[in-house]
């Protein structure tokens, strides 16, 4: 029963410095990348602002530092995401590519419906490709195939 024992516990505390030391680099280069492209984000907006597109949705105006919380926030639900589907799917990096360029996709549909001009939909839908296009490979390349 001993030596059960003693190989089941060695098991499990390698198989678990194994998952710890695999998500060391994920959630390291994930939150690189969700600061990237926070200040990415940031940057586009206030390009678009200086070239004259107006950042006011519903008549508010967005301010510039919205844009890096928000791309913050939801860089960092994909890096949870990535966590969860590298412990529990066949696949990881197929399941989180498939899923995050889904729901990119569907993060447009809000800045489509926005009650804002056609220029700050267009700026806006830019941001949400940005920031995609920077955490979605950023975390995608760490994960297993």
């Amino acid at each position: 029963m001993s030596v059960t024992t003693t190989a089941t516990t060695t098991a499990t505390t390698t198989a678990t410095a194994t998952a710890t030391t695999a998500a060391k680099p994920l959630i390291t280069g994930g939150l690189t990348a969700a600061a990237v492209a926070a200040a990415a984000t940031s940057a586009v907006a206030a390009a678009g602002e200086l070239a004259g597109i107006s950042l006011a949705v519903g008549g508010n105006p967005v301010p510039l530092s919205g844009f890096a919380v928000l791309t913050a926030i939801f860089s960092v639900a994909g890096l949870l995401l990535a966590l969860v589907l590298a412990r529990s799917a066949r696949r990881p990096r197929t399941a989180f590519v498939r899923t995050t360029i889904a729901l990119t996709a569907l993060s447009l549909v809000p800045d489509v419906l926005a009650d804002a001009s056609a220029a700050t939909k267009v700026l806006l839908m830019l941001t949400h490709v940005v920031a995609a296009a920077i955490v979605i490979p950023a975390i995608a390349r760490r994960l297993s195939a």
